[in-house]
């Protein structure tokens, strides 16, 4: 299984990762993989809204300025 270590990091995120190492009743590691694990799943979540942003540019807009309104062909239609 392949290793990883880490040097210098900073303070704050040692003392976050040990609180919820804590918390959990896990080692260091142990945390330490579980969070690293959440990371596919927070970038697919980005990766989709990415996409839905795409799809949603390339949607034609309805024409506000539509001639002749909808209302006339009604009513023009309702005359005949």
């Amino acid at each position: 299984m392949p290793s990883l270590q880490i040097r210098d990091m900073p303070n704050d995120l040692y003392q976050a990762l040990t609180f919820r190492a804590r918390q959990e009743h896990r080692s260091l590691v142990q945390q330490a993989v579980v969070e690293l694990r959440r990371i596919p799943a927070l970038t697919a979540g980005e990766r989709r809204k990415a996409v839905i942003a795409r799809i949603r540019a390339t949607l034609r807009q309805p024409d506000e300025s539509l001639s002749p309104a909808p209302e006339t062909l009604v009513r023009e239609d309702r005359e005949r």
